[in-house]
């Protein structure tokens, strides 16, 4: 009994402490890592944020390998990231000069993947493995958005939306994590959504995926922890609705959108790399999320409700909901069908 209680109070303790540290990164910032030379995958990189994050990694000098479904944009996303490899590899002297080209010579690899299918996700895995080399940090980004009311949603778009959105990142963890584990080194990223936390109407598909992929994304982070593998790291990015496309339309209480508008994708990804590059756990983007995402932790639902529609957030979705239905049919129309 003594030995429980004593153990109780350095639980205690070490709760405290972990306050304290993290209360300490708010006013003394940590030290970013550096990514040189490391092999990053980032899946969804020929769009929105994972060309975004590819820049930045670049930036950094990391070793690149991009996945996309779409040929073209990868293709697209791997040019600018060539010319950012050319910037940072011929930086201006003092005197006006050029100074010699470091030794290290990034590169950029790109390859045609839907993660959507576990055969695309495993092949593409092993080209990897033997044209570039093992993987030290993934990016788990690729997402789609169906964009339809559940009971107007055809099943294979909801199953889509599951298998790409959360599905894909046991598949890709499956391929990368095993070597990471053997040489207890590696970053695994989960870039979900703030409707991986909390929901809203008319998007139940996303919000199923997203919640999946963060409950996903955190039991494998405690049994990283359970097994002491303290040189893999992961961090779970959470922003709020993100300027990309992906929800054109959505719309919160009018009054409110100043104070709330989308995020910037560019201010999205750089507070992400922060989190990354200083092995944050989570980062909610902006900070406000985390007080929503507590709020409904403690708060009953119909006291839930009410803020939402205070808000505007009960049906925000709607207007993205409506535009997507009216091209669709606008597509159909000029299709003949």
């Amino acid at each position: 009994m003594m030995i429980i209680i004593a153990e109780f109070f350095v639980v205690i303790l070490k709760v405290l402490w972990a306050f304290v540290t993290a209360g300490a990164k708010w006013v003394v910032r940590p030290k970013e890592k550096s990514v040189a030379g490391q092999v990053c995958v980032i899946t969804g990189a020929g769009s929105g944020l994972g060309r975004l994050f590819a820049k930045e990694f670049a930036r950094r000098r990391a070793t690149l390998v991009l996945w996309d479904i779409n040929s073209q944009s990868n293709e697209e996303t791997a040019e600018m990231v060539r010319q950012i490899y050319h910037e940072v590899d011929t930086p201006t002297s003092k005197d006006g000069g050029v100074e010699e080209v470091p030794p290290f010579q990034p590169q950029v690899y790109t390859y045609v993947c839907d993660v959507g299918k576990r055969e695309s996700v495993y092949s593409t895995a092993e080209k990897v493995r033997r044209e570039v080399g093992e993987v030290d940090i993934l990016i788990n980004n690729a997402g789609v958005v169906s964009g339809h009311h559940l009971l107007e949603c055809p099943d294979e778009l909801i199953e889509r939306t599951m298998v790409v959105n959360c599905h894909a990142h046991f598949w890709t963890t499956k391929a990368f994590l095993p070597k990471m584990l053997e040489l207890n080194h590696g970053h695994i990223v989960t870039v979900a959504s703030s409707l991986g936390l909390f929901s809203t109407a008319g998007v139940e598909d996303y919000c199923a995926s997203k919640f999946g992929a963060i409950g996903f994304h955190e039991s494998l982070s405690h049994e990283l922890k359970a097994s002491e593998k303290d040189g893999i790291n992961m961090t779970l990015v959470c922003p709020y609705l993100v300027d990309t496309g992906m929800f054109k339309g959505c719309r919160i209480r009018k009054e409110i959108e100043p104070f709330l508008p989308p995020l910037k994708p560019e201010f999205c990804v750089k507070q992400a790399m922060r989190a990354i590059l200083t092995d944050q756990p989570m980062i909610c983007t902006p900070r406000i999320v985390y007080m929503v995402n507590f709020m409904k932790s403690i708060l009953p639902f119909e006291a839930i409700v009410c803020m939402y529609r205070f808000l505007g957030a009960d049906k925000c979705m709607y207007p993205f909901l409506a535009q997507r239905k009216e091209a669709m049919n606008n597509n159909d129309a000029k299709n003949g069908i």
